[in-house]
This record gives structure tokens, sequence and C-alpha cells, in this order.
């Protein structure tokens, strides 16, 4: 305060370095892409594609069964009524905006993030619609019942003739789909994605989820409000899938009921699994590796799912608690250390 009684605001210089750190970051990954598309096939750009859609599918769900201690194993509903919303929205608001933009990158671009979040809404409103009655059971009760709403959506979709029925929806185009998903818009999404979940994980709420997973009656105890949390992070988990949804119904030109299946499922709790319960970095290590080895093994026809087993069984007999386990990267790394020291030492 001056001696007028005028109160100066000092601004916060980190914040500027923050908006530097995100801007580099778009630019490094819009660089890569030109770089990629310069120098990759188009099969290899779509594992790369895939691989960045499994990190955020890994990371959603790892907040449920990893941080929140809950046991999910119908994520794939949540991805379907992601990929279905932002499709058809999409094809409905594309004309509109474009009337009122004109044509152009800047109108597709508007139009394939708001139909995202969009279709993020949805499937956010899908996990909360199923959260609020459900989050009250544990173990294997929960399970069912997600594992119940995941056939339920995926067979809803697959009568519901204006959405193309079993054959699936491709928008009102003979090509399917704007191929509106690319690498810088997968990659932003992710960095995005995983900025949001680690800050919600080390925040308050998120010491409180990690304390409904080790013990929910003495969380319950101390004035924690389990039920409220965990259906706020089943439904933020459930938007994060329907994010994965759009990108995923984007990159195929279209989008078909037999791409939920329960395998889906199956699918992304391996990616957890592989990564390590409760680790961001490990979901991430996770989903990455369900995406490569599949498509690796693909020339392999009918013994691809065979070695892809094998491949899991000697992971988790040599790395049964994970790649990671419960750490993150920055608890391995130096940098991490010496911040823990230097915590500790204070």
């Amino acid at each position: 305060m001056s001696a007028a009684g005028e109160i100066h605001v000092v601004p916060n210089p980190r914040w500027g370095v923050r908006l530097l750190a995100w801007a580099a970051a778009f630019a490094t990954i819009y660089g890569l892409e030109v770089l990629l598309d310069a120098t990759l096939i188009e099969y290899a750009q779509r594992i790369i594609l895939l691989s960045g859609i499994n990190i955020i599918l890994a990371v959603s769900l790892n907040l449920i069964n990893g941080t929140t201690g809950q046991f999910s194993i119908g994520h794939a509903g949540f991805m379907a009524v992601g990929a279905y919303g932002s499709a058809y929205l999409g094809v409905q608001l594309a004309p509109v905006l474009a009337s009122v933009l004109g044509p152009g990158p800047f109108a597709d671009a508007l139009t394939f993030n708001v139909a995202l979040v969009l279709g993020a809404l949805c499937a956010g409103a899908a996990g909360l619609l199923v959260g609020i009655p459900s989050l009250r059971l544990k173990g294997d009760y929960l399970a069912v019942v997600t594992l119940g709403f995941g056939e339920i959506i995926r067979i809803l979709f697959n009568n519901a003739q204006a959405l193309g029925a079993a054959t699936g929806y491709f928008g009102n185009s003979p090509t399917g789909l704007p191929a509106y998903t690319t690498f810088t818009w997968v990659f932003v999404w992710v960095l995005v994605l995983v900025a949001a979940t680690r800050n919600l994980t080390f925040s308050q709420t998120g010491r409180s989820l990690s304390a409904v997973r080790e013990d929910e009656i003495a969380a319950e105890a101390i004035g924690t409000p389990t039920t409220r949390l965990k259906v706020v992070a089943f439904s933020f988990s459930a938007a994060m899938a329907g994010i994965a949804g759009g990108l995923f119904a984007h990159m195929q030109a279209g989008v078909r009921p037999e791409d939920f299946r329960f395998e889906k499922s199956i699918d992304m709790i391996v990616m957890i699994i592989i990564g390590g319960l409760g680790s961001i970095s490990g979901a991430v290590l996770g989903g990455i590796f369900v995406a490569v080895s599949l498509e690796l093994m693909r020339d392999l026809q009918q013994y691809r799912l065979v070695l892809y087993a094998l491949l899991l069984i000697v992971i988790m007999l040599v790395r049964p608690e994970g790649l990671l386990g419960t750490r993150e990267l920055s608890d391995i790394l130096p940098f991490g250390r010496n911040k823990r020291g230097k915590a500790g030492s204070s």
C-alpha cells in the first residue's frame, strides 16, 4: 500500500511463464505434425493418433479405478456417447458456423472443437446419470452396473435408426464424417486433459479421492462427502472418455456400435493395469503400449490376440504392479527427486 492509501497488486510472474510454456507446447505439437506428415506413411500416423486417443481413455479410467478406487468396466459406453454426440452435433453445426464465419479452416476447427465439447457434455451427463444411483455400490456390484450400462448404450445405438442403426453413423456426406482429427488436435487435447487430471489428482479434492480409495469408512468419519466426490470424478472421467470418442469418430470418418463392444472396455482396463493403477504417467505409457502392440501384431492374423495375451501375462509376471506402480515419472527422474528432497528439508 502506498502513502496515498492506494493498493498496488503485484502481478504473478509465474502466469506469464505458464502461458509461454503452453504456447511453446502447442507450437511444438504443430511442428511435429508437419514433420510427421512429411516423413511417415498414413498407417504409422494412424497408430500415433490411436496412441493419443488411448492416452485420454487410460487417464480418464485411471481417475476412477486408480485414484478413486472404484471398479468400472463399462467405460466404452461413455466413449460411445461422446462419439455419437460429437459426430451428430458436428454435422448439424457445420453449415450454421460456415454460414456465419464463412467456409474455411477456422470454421472447421471451431465446429470440431465445439462438437467435441458437446459430446463430452453428453458423456458427462451419462456419467452423472449412472453415477448417482450406482456409486453407493462397491466392488463387483459396481462393476456389474457399469458393464450393464456399456452394453445398454451399445444396443441403443445399434437400434437407433436416426443414427444409422447397426451400420453406423457417417453423417450426410457419401465420404463420411469430415476428417477433423489430426495430430495437432489429438495431442492438444491430450495435453489439456492430462494437465487437468494431474491438477485434480494432486489437489485437495484429489487427496480426498485417494482417501476414499484407501478407506471409505474412515474418510466419511472425518466429514469427506464420499458419494459426491465419487460422482464428480465419475462424471469428469466420462466426459474425458467422450472427448476420446469424438476424436475417434472423426478419425474413422464414421462411428459404429461394434466399435464400442465390451472388449473395448477391457482394453482400457489393460492400459491402466499395464501402466500401474493410480499413476497418470503409467496410464499414458499403458495407452501407448496397447495401441502400438495391437497394431504391430495385426499382420499375425489369427495368432495376434494369443501373442498379445502372452505378452500381457509376461508383463504381469515380471511387473505385477505395472510399469510404474503408483509412481509418476517425476518420482523417477532426477529433478523430481531433487524437488522432493527440498520439500522434505524445508
